[in-house]
């Protein structure tokens, strides 16, 4: 017996019929079809019958196969292409699969492999697989969870199938006799149209909501970024459940992803038959239901983003009118928007932790005098109270992001009035302050203000204290850590000097979260926020890393969190923070790059470094080229600087740098021939290296000793890894390595032409 239907307690046998009705041949239902299941061996966890446990057996084998074929690519050995067996065990599984694929796609433990095998599936045979759960989707959606996940994966990985197909790009298939194969588009199309009537019912369902989803984002990719899709279509029990299963993917290296996808016309329009079945589906009292159910909420957001997508957001009846109770329809009455009130729905919203994801869609995509209304209605005058909610300030977060200058203005001056900054930094959420600086950064506006506002919140109101925002921001505390920091000084050096000493103390990459003294994300987001503003806004951040030690930097570069405050200086368009903070490390840079976090530093320092301050670094470390040569991260930054070309040739190494700072030329280099150099020029190139070739055959074994030829072939090796490292200076070089063999061969045929072991 199944598992599934096996039953806790203590086993009754079965009665046995009558003998005499053992042999009584069963009675033909005429009503019963033939091609559907025996009822006696489905039930709701099988609607399709159950697999065979041979046939079972046989998937769970072509499952560990895959496994083992994801990361291990194979090489191409004694002429013989692993891709062709893979191929081969690809095509066998589908012909096992064949005519019982809607039974593994609802088997507990064949749906998995089935979305295993989906991903090494080319374009035909997706196709194939697809049509043959053609007329079945709105069962396998509804009424079947594992069944669900195989549609879904089907519709997340058809988008770059049917990019192809738009292009023109089908793939070569043997000819079909029973009929041709319908292209993987025609088959999405009608696979919503199969789903049509279902789709308000799709939205709270807990199987069918997420391949909803999977198939608005198919239709409408622009509605999801593709860094967000994954949070977008699944949830967190979902995302948790797959992981157990390993990662998915093809077992073969061809598969490319492309950045943009080609979507045909004919999406564009089911994309908008779709959003009006919900429409009809969902009244004004069914949307404002869904907006706070688990499911029903991620599926809403999509829809509202369709929605505005399609131009319809602005409009009376509409789903955003409906969740935003009637503010999109006084939006556009003037005497309608004067007597609006706050209503109790969207207040609960606001405080919602599933809800609030929903509201800051709304409040992204409402139209311009829908947001004016909303803000002046629920968010204007009781920013201090939501400003510091743990869930209301993300959405406050989200509509500071589209207020205008003078909106702005008042709600920075409402803050402030109200202390709110000084809450912000207690309870770790800085999220507001961090939108409105942003905000800031973008109007040119209040700039100043929000700069005092960071210093308040800190506590950085006298001047002395101000050179230490960087500090105090990246650890969320006052100035008052300076303290702390001194007795923790002071207890580490007396137990350094104690006897019974512990084990000393971390190195960088070892961090302690829980060390109140750690940098924390919303104080880098932050300080990196403020390295946005102009100048001389920006100069009060810039000027506290300049006053920093050499040791703090370090510390700042070696850890994730602080560094990124460091990247964000060092592509800062002020030349000024650049060129001094880049000589603050000066002397350092081996101990910096000699990390995982740091090389990282010293590649972006070394990129915002002109040639004469590169000059400078590569000297200070000249002295250190073993230490980075032994180092695991520093050899990679030693490579990229080439400290051997600038010990050898200087002037190569310089006009190396600033060809890699300068933009690509416009055209061909003069090394290169261009189809527009005459061609008697050509035939002179070619004739005086020819006769450069020729002196040094010549002279080849006639004047040269053997030290010498060895000295010639030692040097013309390190010319070569030169050049083919630095491509820049391959050409100078060139040069030179004809001279030099020019003057070594032409006393071979002078007067005064030495004579083989002899000393002139």
């Amino acid at each position: 017996m199944p598992r599934e239907n096996r039953k806790r307690g203590k086993k009754h046998k079965k009665e046995q019929p009558q003998q005499e009705e053992q042999f009584h041949e069963p009675q033909h239902d005429p009503a019963h079809n033939d091609e559907q299941p025996d009822a006696e061996i489905t039930s709701q966890d099988a609607p399709f019958g159950y697999v065979d446990p041979d046939v079972k057996a046989y998937f769970r084998t072509v499952d560990s196969q895959l496994k083992e074929w994801q990361d291990d690519f194979g090489d191409v050995e004694d002429g013989l292409d692993p891709k062709e067996d893979r191929r081969n065990f690809v095509v066998a599984a589908l012909s096992e699969m064949a005519g019982k694929e809607l039974q593994l796609a609802t088997d507990p433990d064949c749906a998995a492999i089935i979305e295993r095998l989906l991903h090494s599936m080319d374009d035909f045979l997706k196709r194939v697989f697809v049509d043959r759960l053609s007329g079945s989707y709105a069962h396998l959606l509804m009424k079947h969870r594992f069944a669900s996940h195989v549609c879904q994966t089907i519709f997340n990985m058809a988008g770059s199938t049917v990019s192809r197909e738009t292009r023109g790009i089908l793939p070569a298939h043997p000819d079909v006799e029973s009929g041709q194969l319908r292209t993987l588009t025609t088959l999405v199309l009608d696979a919503c149209e199969e789903v049509m009537a279902h789709t308000s019912s799709f939205v709270t369902h807990p199987f069918a909501s997420h391949v909803l989803r999977a198939i608005l984002v198919l239709l409408c990719p622009t509605i999801a970024p593709p860094a967000s899709s994954a949070d977008v279509l699944r949830s967190k029990k979902s995302a948790a459940f797959k992981a157990k299963q390993g990662p998915m993917k093809s077992i073969f290296n061809d598969q490319t992803h492309e950045n943009t996808l080609a979507c045909p016309k004919e999406f564009a329009s089911m994309a908008k038959k779709v959003l009006h079945a919900l429409k009809e589906g969902l009244g004004e009292n069914e949307a404002r239901a869904v907006a706070a159910d688990k499911a029903g909420s991620p599926t809403l957001k999509l829809v509202v983003e369709l929605e505005a997508h399609c131009g319809e957001s602005d409009e009376a009846g509409s789903i955003m009118d409906h969740l935003l109770v009637g503010l999109v329809s006084a939006s556009h009455d003037d005497e309608a928007q004067e007597s609006v009130e706050p209503s109790d729905y969207l207040t609960t919203l606001l405080y919602d932790t599933t809800a609030s994801h929903l509201l800051e869609t709304l409040v992204a995509r409402a139209p311009p005098k829908t947001f004016d209304l909303l803000w002046s209605t629920y968010f204007a005058g009781k920013l201090a109270k939501l400003g510091v909610h743990p869930v209301a300030n993300f959405v406050v977060a989200r509509a500071v992001d589209r207020l205008s200058a003078e909106q702005m203005q008042a709600a920075v001056e409402e803050m402030g009035a109200a202390g709110v900054w000084v809450k912000m930094r207690k309870t770790s959420r800085l999220g507001v302050l961090k939108a409105l600086v942003d905000r800031a950064a973008v109007l040119q506006s209040c700039e100043a203000e929000l700069v005092e506002a960071v210093c308040s919140a800190f506590d950085l109101t006298e001047d002395e204290d101000k050179p230490l925002i960087v500090q105090c921001v990246l650890r969320m505390k006052t100035p008052f850590y300076r303290d702390a920091r001194k007795r923790a000084s002071k207890e580490e050096e007396h137990e350094d000097n104690s006897e019974d000493r512990p084990a000393k103390r971390r190195k960088h990459n070892h961090h302690d979260a829980s060390d109140p003294l750690e940098p924390r994300i919303q104080g880098a987001l932050l300080l990196q926020s403020l390295l946005h503003l102009r100048e001389p806004h920006q100069r009060l951040v810039a000027d506290s890393l300049l006053a920093l030690e050499p040791s703090d930097l370090l510390d700042l570069a070696h850890h994730p969190v602080s560094s990124r405050v460091l990247d964000e200086a060092f592509s800062s368009p002020s030349h000024v923070l650049r060129k001094k903070l880049v000589g603050k490390y000066i002397g350092h840079f081996h101990t910096l790059a000699d990390d995982r976090i740091g090389s990282r530093v010293a590649e972006r320092a070394w990129a915002a470094a002109d040639t004469y301050l590169k000059e400078k670094v590569a000297r200070s470390l000249q002295e250190h080229e073993a230490f980075l040569q032994g180092s695991h991260f520093g050899r990679f930054f030693a490579r990229a600087i080439n400290l051997s070309l600038l010990a050898r040739r200087p002037d190569n190494w310089r006009r190396s740098q600033a060809a890699s700072r300068a933009p690509a030329p416009a055209h061909t280099p003069a090394a290169v021939s261009t189809p527009a150099e005459p061609e008697k020029e050509k035939k002179k190139r070619k004739r005086r290296e020819d006769e450069i070739d020729e002196l040094f055959a010549a002279g080849k074994g006639k004047g040269v000793t053997k030290d010498e030829e060895k000295k010639d072939v030692g040097w013309k090796r390190r010319k070569d890894d030169h050049t083919d490292s630095d491509p820049a200076s391959a050409a100078v070089a060139e040069v030179d390595d004809a001279v030099l063999r020019a003057i070594r061969a032409a006393p071979s045929e002078g007067p005064h032409a030495r004579k083989s072991g002899k000393k002139r």
